[in-house]
């Protein structure tokens, strides 16, 4: 990510809320094209490297911080955990009850 032609670190709560929209995003395509071969969206893993850093300040918030692959010159291993998160996605109806959202659509380029 860019900014000011600067790489800015991202934040480990930025890429869960991005991979949320991308589920929901392929869910709707599939449900609007009337898809006829879906999948049910099973549990979802995300293994990354973070560095937690904490906000300056008295009520500073503890921060986990994505690594990019390869390393950071910024961070020695010694300041770096690899962590792996389990996600159990789960749709909400209007009337508030639970249900297993299914995705369909065309394959992406680099997608498994």
């Amino acid at each position: 990510m860019a900014l000011n032609g600067e790489r800015r670190p991202i934040e480990l709560s930025e890429l869960v809320r991005q991979l949320r929209t991308e589920l929901k995003a392929a869910a709707a395509e599939g449900a609007d094209a009337g898809e006829s071969l879906q999948f049910e969206l099973g549990p979802v893993e995300i293994e990354a490297t973070v560095a937690a850093g904490r906000d300056l300040g008295a009520n500073g918030k503890v921060r986990f911080w994505v690594v990019e692959a390869g390393g950071d010159a910024r961070f020695n291993r010694s300041e770096t955990q690899r962590i792996t998160l389990t996600l159990h996605p789960k749709g909400v109806r209007p009337d508030g009850t639970a249900y297993s959202p299914r995705i369909s659509g065309d394959r992406l380029h680099g997608e498994r």
